[in-house]
C-alpha cells in the first residue's frame, strides 16, 4: 500500500512512515508499537481490517421503495427506533442508501460488478457465450486468495486457520465463482414461475451457517469450534421478490406475501446481529440487485429497474456511541459537479468498501468509489482495553479514499497501454484532479507530522494532530476524481455505436436475402455463376432439387430470428442463458443444413458435413475458451493472440469458399 500511494500519489517515505506509524496503513512486517500511541491495530493488506464477519443478504430486485416501505419489522424498525417499543439491549447502527445499478439491470451482470468493481460492457454480455466463470480479479477471489494472518482481526484472534467463505440461494454466484466457496448449496434460478424454492432453501441453510458465524461468538466459544467451522462471510440470495414480480408483478397479494416473507428473515439476522458480544463487530448488507418496472420486468436502464435498495447494519461493537462515520457532501468543493458526485451510491462504489471492510486489496479492475459512510472507525487494542477512536474518523477514510483512487489511476494507466479507447484529454483531467487530491492530501500528512513534533510524541491528545477540515478537503477532492473516473468509465465501456449496430443489421439483412432460394428464378444463371466463382456449366448441371430442403432452411432461420430477437428479448433472465439457448438453436440449424449439403452432394460428402463441424467447434470453444479478451486485467487466454486467431480466421474463410463452392 505504501509503494502504491508513494508511486501513485506522491508521497513521500516519510509520509508514509507516519502513516504506518499512527495506524492507518497496515504492514505485515511493521510491527506497530502501542508505546508509541497508536496502540495495537488490525491487519490488513492495505489498510487495518474493520469487522470480524460480514453477511450479504442479496433480495434479488430489491426495489428502493420496497426496502424503505414494506419491510417494517426489520428495515423500518432499525431506521425508524421511535416507532417500536426499544429494547434494552443495545442496538447496531443502520442506514439505507439508494443503490443505483447500471444497466443491463441483469443479475449475472449485476453480480460480476457487484463482486469486481467493473461496469457491464456490449463485450461483457456477449462474453456470456464463452462461459459464465469469472476471470476478473474479485474481493471473494481476494477471500480465498490472501492469506489468513494477513487481514486476521487482530493479534489476540482466537482463530488460528483461515476460516470459511458460504453461500445459499441463485446458482449464478456458482456459475461466476464455482470453486471460491467452501460451503455452497445453489438452487436453480431459471424458473421463474417458481416463486419458493430458493427462498425456502435459504431459509433451510441460512440458521446453520448463522451459527457458525465468527462475528456471533465470544473468544471461548472460538476456542471450542472446529478450525474448519467457523464462517467469515455468508453470502444468500433470494430469488421470490424477483419470481414474483415476473409473474404477477409489483402490486399483487402475492408480492405483499413474499416481502412479509423477506421481512421476518431480515428481522431474525438482525436481531442476531444486534446481540453479537461487544468485543467483535459484524456487519450486514441487505440489498437488491436491480429494481424491477410496474409490469415485473427488468433489463433496462429507467429509474424503477436502476434504482435498488441498499440497507447497512452493524452490530453494536463496531462503533463507539459519538462515532457517526464520515458523511460526505461535496460542501468542501466547488461548482455542480462536486455536488453531482456525492448524490446517490452506485453499486461498484459497494466493491472497494467490502474490500476495506474484509482488510483485502481492491480488485485490479475496480473503479468504485469506497463509502466513507459505512467504514467504521478501526479499534485500538491497548493493553488492557479495546477502544475506538472517533476523532480519527476523518484521517481513517482519507487513506481509504487515497489508496482506492491510486488503484483506480493505475488500472486506467495500465489499460491506457493496451487500448486507445480512453479519450486523452479526459485522461488529462483527471490526472489533473488527482493531483491536486494528492496535494491536499500531502498538505494535511505535513501538517499533522508538524503538530506531532512540536507537541512531543507522549502527547496523549492524538486528535491535536489532524486538522480534521484539510484532511476532509481531501476526501472531498478523492471522491470527486473516483465519481469522474466511473463517468469515464461509463462513456467509454457502455456507449453502444447505434451508426455501427443499424450497418451491422442492414448487412445481415443482405447476407439473408442473398441467401433465400426465392430470388434466383429472376437471375439468369450466368450471374448466378459468377457470384459462386462458378461457370454456367457447372451450375446449369442436372442436380437433385432442393428447394423444399432450403425452404425449410428459411423458415427455421426466421422462427430462430423472430423467437430471439421478439420473444425472449423480453424475458429478463433470457440474457443470462443466452449461451446455451442460442448454441442449441445453431445446432439444431447445422443439422438442417447438414440434411440439405449431404442430399445434394454426390462426391463431396465430407464437404457437405461442415456444418456438423461447426457444431461441434461451439460446444469445444465453449468449453475451452473464456473471457471476452478486453480487459488487461483478466486471464490471457490462447485463443486471444493474434498467432492463432488471424489463422483461424483464414481458415474460416477457404472453408468457407470450398463449402459454397461444392454444395451448388
Amino acid at each position: 500500500a505504501g509503494d502504491l500511494l508513494s508511486d501513485t500519489l506522491g508521497i513521500s517515505p516519510s509520509q508514509v512512515d507516519f502513516l504506518r506509524g499512527r495506524g492507518f496503513l497496515s504492514d505485515y512486517e511493521f510491527d506497530v508499537d502501542a508505546s508509541g500511541g497508536a496502540g495495537a491495530l488490525h491487519h490488513g493488506c492495505w489498510a487495518p481490517r474493520r469487522v470480524d464477519s460480514m453477511a450479504i443478504m442479496v433480495v434479488d430486485a430489491l426495489r428502493f421503495d420496497f426496502a424503505r416501505d414494506h419491510l417494517p419489522k426489520s428495515i423500518g424498525s432499525r431506521l425508524y427506533p421511535s416507532n417500536i417499543t426499544h429494547s434494552a439491549e443495545p442496538r447496531g447502527k443502520s442506514k439505507l442508501f439508494q443503490f443505483v445499478a447500471d444497466p443491463p439491470t441483469v443479475t449475472m451482470q449485476r453480480l460480476k460488478g457487484l463482486t469486481t468493481g467493473g461496469l457491464p460492457t456490449f463485450a461483457d454480455i456477449t462474453g456470456s457465450f464463452g462461459g459464465a466463470t469469472l476471470d476478473e480479479d474479485s474481493w471473494v477471489e481476494q477471500l480465498v486468495r490472501v492469506p489468513w494472518q494477513r487481514r486476521r482481526y487482530d493479534k489476540s484472534s482466537r482463530i488460528v486457520h483461515k476460516p470459511q467463505i458460504a453461500f445459499v440461494g441463485d446458482d449464478t454466484w456458482v456459475d461466476l465463482f464455482p470453486t471460491q466457496f467452501d460451503d455452497a448449496h445453489p438452487y436453480p434460478s431459471f424458473n421463474t414461475r417458481d416463486l419458493d424454492t430458493v427462498d425456502n432453501g435459504c431459509l433451510l441453510h441460512l440458521p446453520r451457517l448463522m451459527g457458525r458465524f465468527i462475528g456471533l461468538k465470544t473468544g471461548t466459544q472460538l476456542l471450542q469450534m472446529s478450525p474448519d467451522s467457523p464462517l467469515e462471510l455468508i453470502v444468500a440470495h433470494f430469488l421470490g421478490v424477483d419470481h414474483v414480480g415476473h409473474t404477477y408483478g409489483p402490486n399483487n397479494v402475492h408480492m405483499d406475501k413474499k416481502l412479509h416473507q423477506m421481512d421476518v428473515v431480515l428481522s431474525d439476522t438482525l436481531d442476531a446481529i444486534d446481540n453479537a458480544p461487544g468485543e467483535s463487530c459484524t456487519a450486514l448488507f441487505v440489498f437488491g440487485d436491480h429494481g424491477m418496472t410496474e409490469d415485473g420486468n427488468h433489463g433496462g436502464g429507467t429509474l424503477d429497474e436502476m434504482n435498488a435498495g441498499l440497507f447497512a447494519h452493524f452490530s453494536p461493537g463496531c462503533h463507539a456511541e459519538d462515532d457517526e462515520g464520515l458523511s460526505l457532501d461535496g460542501s468542501e468543493l466547488s461548482g455542480p459537479d462536486a455536488a453531482r458526485a456525492f448524490e446517490s451510491i452506485h453499486q461498484i462504489d459497494l466493491v472497494p468498501t467490502i474490500s476495506f471492510l474484509l482488510g483485502l486489496p481492491l480488485p485490479f479492475a475496480n473503479i468504485g468509489g469506497v463509502v466513507p459512510d459505512l467504514l467504521p472507525t478501526p479499534k485500538r487494542i491497548d493493553s488492557e482495553r479495546i477502544s475506538h477512536a472517533p476523532e480519527l474518523v476523518t484521517p481513517h477514510a482519507a487513506v481509504a479514499l487515497a489508496l482506492n483512487a491510486a488503484q483506480v489511476w493505475n488500472y486506467f494507466f495500465t489499460y491506457s497501454k493496451t487500448s486507445r479507447d480512453l479519450p486523452k484529454d479526459r485522461i488529462r483531467q483527471l490526472k489533473d484532479l488527482l493531483d491536486s487530491a494528492s496535494l491536499t492530501y500531502r498538505d494535511a500528512i505535513d501538517s499533522s507530522i508538524r503538530l506531532r513534533d512540536d507537541t512531543g510524541k507522549e502527547n496523549n491528545r492524538e486528535a491535536e494532530y489532524y486538522d480534521s477540515t484539510a484532511y476532509r478537503q481531501a476526501c472531498s477532492l478523492f471522491k470527486l476524481f473516483l465519481a469522474e473516473s466511473t463517468g469515464l468509465g461509463k462513456t467509454v465501456w457502455t456507449q453502444f455505436n447505434e451508426v455501427g449496430m443499424q450497418l451491422g443489421i442492414f448487412i445481415m439483412f443482405v447476407a439473408w436475402l442473398g441467401g433465400n432460394p426465392f430470388w434466383k428464378r429472376f437471375v439468369r444463371p450466368s450471374t448466378r455463376s459468377a457470384v459462386s466463382h462458378g461457370s454456367p456449366k457447372e451450375n446449369t448441371a442436372p442436380s437433385k432439387d432442393s428447394s423444399p430442403l432450403q425452404i425449410f432452411e428459411v423458415v427455421a432461420t426466421l422462427v430462430f430470428m423472430i423467437f430471439t430477437c421478439g420473444v425472449l428479448t423480453f424475458g429478463n433472465s433470457y440474457i443470462e442463458h443466452e449461451r446455451e439457448i442460442t448454441l442449441f438453436f445453431l445446432s439444431v440449424l447445422c443439422l438442417i443444413v447438414l440434411r440439405r449439403r449431404v442430399y445434394i452432394s454426390r462426391h463431396q460428402r465430407l464437404w457437405a458435413a461442415l456444418p456438423l463441424a461447426v457444431a461441434i467447434c461451439a460446444r469445444v470453444n465453449d468449453v475451452f475458451v473464456t473471457g471476452h479478451g478486453l480487459d488487461p486485467s483478466l486471464r490471457s487466454h490462447r485463443a486471444h493472440h493474434p498467432a492463432v486467431f488471424i489463422p483461424s480466421m483464414m481458415a474460416l474463410a477457404t472453408i468457407r469458399r470450398h463449402w459454397f463452392a461444392a454444395t451448388r
